[in-house]
């Protein structure tokens, strides 16, 4: 009989799956963050895909990862290293040892390290461990791919089948080692694979193997860990990723408009999956199309604004670019409309499974004439929800497009989601014109408070207009070339845009006395934050104020970066955000902290440039 184990609490602990492109670490990595979600605890996810579409099986450049950082309390990043880390093969362990931290578990399937797979991940020789410095004590090694073939036997699968299960073994073996509770993730395989019975059965076989294996051996580790939460908040929680979330609340705020969504799109990574999530919502409201180009989806989105709908089209950077034409379609049209645009790595197809924050000017600047559009970024997967609410309600409210930014780090991570009570949101109130304005109404008569014009929905009796990208008469809507006119156009289509009233930049940490205010946008908020809470740890006064509302800046911005003596602006590019408020706030000269590597920000590389701007 096997000796009982002792049970240790962990505050925290951040699980790295890496394996060929092949191998179903991201699947493994979500259902692993599902169950821990599911019991309540705070996670923070960052799955590493290859920016190949295929690589050969085995090769360094194939690998892909699924970090998940799982915290008892909030926890704002996957985190910097890994705990335990989870190699499916030579290569995986080659390229994602360097994410390990010193003292790491390491799990690896020693049937996928024979000479062939060590040639192809470039290991000089058999002597892997000994080559990369790993002590084996650290390390569990298990025949996993025999152990999956030994419990499949009679399942009537063939070899191929079964080894697409192997990552389930591995899944299996860390949730014993962190006391997970299976049943979670047998109800997410059963649901998965609704339609494919026995598919979902030899999954499901093969976690409980791993499982029983981590049991039975101990597989080489003292202590069974458990990760208990704090402060748990009553609710109904699910793991949501950024672009999943992005889907509900352009959803959700479509409902509450009373209108129906529509997205015009064009697949393009990362942002496909928006397109993919609300293909299969029909039944809400919900029409997709995906067009032939990138212009085609945003010209169609437009085409269902002027209809009546919410028009929303989703892209990556590139994909902006192409749609430029038909944005400032909507822009003098001033009809609603959300461009999503998920940032990747640049320029060109850079990198297109990384993360950057690179686009921002684009946003901003990246049309041709005065054309003024308002700019959010969500600063997390479970804020993208909001994000995207505040976004369409914007849009709609406003008659203008607006663009909302995530980038891939964001839209591909996920977190803990607590479901959102809709009746707990702002209504959502679009401008039509009343009914009283009928026989007077003409397409650019204004609210005159807001400055934005009143919508009409065609095939609305006494209101049929015509709207088009030729500049048109303030007074009559008609056509005009008219230099006065055209000067008061743009100045009002510019103010419509400055008088949007967007919630007051919040300061976090030491906002009355900080030595450092830390600024960033969007994505890096939970990085920042942490860099922010491991110096106030060591006793240093910080600050961090993260931009959500990036155009218009929020009325408070000049007050907060005026107070601090100094403020570093720390942002995935070579230095934008800073540019942009160097632009619009008098005297204002930051520090800067830029990397542009495709990959999240590293908390401790944070801590130690801003313990050097704070000490210098």
């Amino acid at each position: 009989m096997a000796e009982k184990l002792e049970m240790k609490e962990l505050a925290e602990v951040v699980v790295r799956f890496s394996g060929d492109s092949g191998d179903g670490m991201q699947l493994a990595g979500n259902i692993f963050s599902t169950v821990s979600a599911t019991v309540g605890n705070s996670i923070s996810t960052f799955p590493d895909y290859p920016a190949d579409i295929r690589a050969p099986q085995g090769s360094l450049t194939g690998v892909s990862g699924f970090q998940v950082h799982i915290g008892a309390s909030m926890v704002y990043t996957p985190g910097d290293k890994c705990d335990v880390l989870v190699a499916m093969n030579a290569a995986a362990l080659k390229t994602q040892y360097k994410y390990a931290k010193p003292g790491a578990a390491i799990i690896i399937d020693t049937d996928s390290f024979g000479p062939a797979d060590l040639k192809k991940a470039a290991f000089a020789t058999e002597d892997y461990l000994g080559e990369m410095g790993i002590d084996p004590d650290r390390v569990i090694a298990c025949p996993i791919t025999q152990m999956v073939k030994d419990c499949l036997a009679d399942s009537g699968m063939d070899v191929k089948a079964m080894l697409k299960c192997r990552n389930m073994f591995a899944l299996g073996l860390v949730c014993w080692l962190f006391d997970r509770d299976l049943n979670i993730a047998f109800n997410f395989l059963k649901e998965k694979f609704a339609k494919k019975a026995g598919v979902a059965e030899a999954n499901i076989k093969v976690i409980q193997a791993g499982y029983d294996y981590g049991h039975n051996t101990h597989s080489s580790v003292a202590n069974v860990y458990r990760i208990e939460t704090k402060n748990k908040v009553p609710g109904r929680y699910m793991d949501i990723t950024g672009n999943k979330a992005t889907a509900y609340g352009f959803i959700a705020a479509a409902e509450k408009a009373g209108l129906k969504l529509y997205l015009g799109s064009y697949p393009i990574t990362p942002a496909t999956d928006v397109l993919h999530e609300l293909s299969k919502h029909k039944s809400l409201g919900v029409t997709t199309v995906q067009c032939e180009d990138e212009i085609a989806g945003c010209a169609s989105a437009v085409g269902a604004s002027f209809a009546g709908a919410l028009g929303v089209t989703s892209t990556s950077g590139p994909g902006i670019c192409l749609k430029s034409e038909a944005m400032n379609l909507a822009v003098i049209m001033e009809l609603p409309l959300v461009v999503l645009d998920v940032q990747r790595g640049g320029p060109a197809t850079g990198l297109p499974t990384k993360s950057e924050q690179t686009d921002l000017l684009q946003a901003l600047f990246g049309r041709n004439g005065e054309s003024p559009m308002p700019v959010i970024a969500a600063t997390s997967p479970t804020d993208c929800f909001d994000a995207a609410y505040a976004a369409s309600k914007m849009a709609l409210e406003h008659m203008t497009p607006v663009i909302l930014m995530t980038d891939a780090y964001v839209a591909n991570g996920s977190a803990a989601f607590k479901l959102p009570d809709l009746a707990e949101y702002p209504a959502i109130n679009p401008p039509y014109v009343p009914e009283e304005l009928k026989g007077q109404w003409t397409p650019y008569l204004r609210n005159p408070e807001t400055g934005v014009r009143y919508w009409a929905v065609p095939g609305r009796e006494g209101f049929q207009h015509i709207l088009g990208g030729l500049e048109k008469d303030n007074k009559t809507g008609a056509i005009s070339t008219d230099p006065e006119n055209h000067n008061l156009m743009t100045h009002l289509r510019q103010e419509k845009i400055d008088k949007i009233q967007v919630p007051d930049l919040e300061v976090l940490g030491d906002k009355d006395d900080a030595d450092l205010l830390i600024v960033g946008f969007g994505g890096t908020y939970g990085h920042l934050h942490a860099a922010m809470d491991e110096l106030r740890a060591a006793g240093k006064k910080v600050a961090l104020a993260q931009f959500k509302y990036i155009n218009p800046l929020p009325k408070n911005t000049a007050a907060v970066l005026g107070k601090y003596k100094k403020v570093v602006v720390a942002e995935q590019n070579m230095g934008q955000l800073a540019g942009w408020l160097r632009m619009k706030v008098d005297n204002f000269v930051p520090e800067q902290f830029n990397q542009v590597k495709g990959q999240p920000f590293v908390v401790s590389e944070l801590v130690e440039a801003f313990n050097a701007i704070i000490n210098k």
